[in-house]
């Protein structure tokens, strides 16, 4: 038979079209083990790990085929120690088995910061320190001295605080300033409608400090307390342009619109 007649003959075709399917399917069945093997195309929904610990965190990831890798830890008082307060992916994402969630855990214990040098240089100075350091101003205190200006010690709970000790960061420092005869006044800020740290952040810039702090009847929930606003200061800086430098001003909080309202109208 010719070359020509048997492409053309029943046999052949029949035999091409046998091994074309035979191919098709083992094709076919190749690709299907390997989806099966890289578990191609199933996702898992990251679930919320927020307020579990490690080992909670790694038992709930493990049901969905996942891992647990801790990438930070921070202090937050707000959040019980030795719990996860974040993670990447964030929770409900879809990914596919084996993912890593990466982890920030809430440390045991604050952490502690080696206070920087602060006495010697002016109060502007001591404050963007601090402020860097993760230490904050609780008061100023202001004394006689030729050095106005200057930072002449720093102190906590009464104790001497000297450069190099640590101290947990986000505590409190009480200045200690120098003050010389005719430079004893400053502008009183005026605090009406703002939230409580910007207020504080605004009466440490003005050289004062923070007197008596004082909520209303409608603050009832710690939210509340935390979206409260200056309605009333005293002294009342519609009436007092200037007062002495590391006087006390006391403030109310509300979250009365209409007190907050009818306050600046009278403004």
């Amino acid at each position: 038979m010719s070359l020509k007649k048997f492409l053309t003959s029943r046999a052949f075709l029949i035999s091409l079209l046998l091994a074309i399917v035979i191919l098709a399917a083992s094709l076919a069945l190749t690709m299907n083990r390997i989806k099966s093997y890289t578990h191609h195309g199933i996702a898992y929904n990251v679930p919320d790990l927020s307020g579990l610990t490690l080992e909670e965190a790694s038992a709930k990831a493990e049901e969905t085929f996942l891992k647990i890798e801790v990438m930070d830890s921070i202090y937050n008082k707000n959040a019980a120690p030795g719990t996860i307060v974040d993670q990447n992916p964030k929770w409900n994402k879809r990914v596919k088995e084996g993912r890593v969630i990466f982890v920030t855990m809430n440390s045991m214990e604050p952490e502690k910061v080696k206070v920087p040098k602060l006495t010697d240089i002016s109060f502007r100075q001591a404050q963007v320190l601090l402020e860097n350091s993760g230490l904050l101003i609780d008061s100023i205190i202001y004394q006689p001295s030729e050095y106005n200006d200057l930072v002449l010690s720093v102190q906590q709970d009464s104790t001497e605080i000297k450069e190099g000790d640590r101290l947990l960061r986000g505590s409190s420092v009480r200045l200690v300033v120098g003050q010389s005869k005719g430079n004893m006044e400053t502008m009183l800020p005026q605090l009406v409608g703002m939230f409580i740290d910007d207020a504080k952040a605004k009466i440490t810039d003005a050289r004062l400090n923070l007197g008596a702090v004082l909520y209303d009847k409608s603050i009832t929930t710690q939210d509340d307390s935390l979206n409260a606003r200056v309605w009333k200061q005293m002294p009342d800086a519609d009436l007092v342009r200037k007062v002495y430098l590391g006087s006390s001003v006391d403030i109310w909080l509300t979250v009365d619109d209409e007190k907050l309202i009818n306050n600046e109208i009278q403004q």
